[in-house]
């Protein structure tokens, strides 16, 4: 199978490493123009728009984040091609989710979402056909895992030393149109039982925490969910989920496999 990355980040870089040898071949690497133009001719190619696609690309992932996924879904669907994302909440956007949605219908292709830094979402698949009564995501990060994030307008995060605030809670649409780079596990949540707009979400700075922690309750006829996960980083890459990079090279395989979950 050959397939194309938006992304040259950590996310990309993990899929590249994971699949060198296998019979998945990378044709090539959506990434900004700049970066385009500085391709040495080493490794996957460098292209910065669809068009440049090769034609035997089969499948296209995005690893890059909101923007990119703004910015190519639509095409690449539309020119009939499959496409993975882990940027599940820049879906809380209801104009881009259409546009999205529109695209894939005119070109006979689907978009499939990576389950990203979270687990349980088969559960929440599976409870909806019955009635799903209630769902809540909590997330919680040490202090520092929410810089650059609307958190500091409601913490002084430096100084939070010990302890835990609440700086969000709201609705899992609101997270993520407000946490750009924080929010897709909420998204993600979100879309695989209750939707968007009828699940809470409370995201949380803890000074104790050693980790980046995600739990869901839910409540409904299939009985009582509770999970707590906290995960790792990628080694070299103390922002980005371990569990992310290995969900989104997941989906990939499971594209190849003869039986899957």
């Amino acid at each position: 199978m050959n397939i194309a990355l938006i992304g040259n980040g950590a996310i990309a870089k993990y899929i590249v490493n994971a699949l060198t040898g296998t019979r998945i071949r990378i044709t090539a690497l959506l990434v900004r123009p700049e970066r385009a133009a500085a391709w040495d001719g080493t490794g996957p190619r460098l292209i910065s728009t669809t068009a440049e696609l090769p034609e035997d690309t089969q499948l296209v992932v995005d690893c890059a984040g909101h923007s990119a996924l703004r910015a190519f879904g639509p095409a690449i669907l539309s020119g009939g091609r499959d496409l993975i994302t882990v940027s599940i909440g820049a879906l809380a956007d209801a104009m881009l989710l259409a546009e999205l949605t529109a695209a894939g219908q005119a070109g006979g292709a689907r978009l499939h979402l990576a389950s990203g830094a979270i687990g349980g979402l088969d559960v929440l698949r599976a409870a909806r056909a019955g009635q799903l009564r209630h769902v809540h995501y909590t997330g919680r990060k040490p202090p520092k895992g929410w810089a650059g994030s609307p958190a500091e307008k409601v913490l002084d995060l430096p100084a939070l030393k010990s302890g835990s605030a609440v700086h969000f809670e709201g609705t899992a649409r609101q997270a993520a149109l407000a946490y750009p780079k924080n929010a897709n596990v909420a998204a993600a949540v979100a879309l695989a039982g209750l939707g968007l707009d009828d699940t809470r979400v409370t995201l949380i700075a803890d000074a104790d925490a050693t980790g980046n922690t995600h739990q869901i309750e839910a409540q409904g006829d299939f009985g009582e969910l509770s999970l707590t996960l906290t995960g790792h980083t990628l080694p070299d890459t103390p922002r980005t989920s371990a569990l992310a990079a290995m969900s989104v090279l997941c989906a990939i395989q499971d594209r190849r496999a003869t039986i899957h979950f």
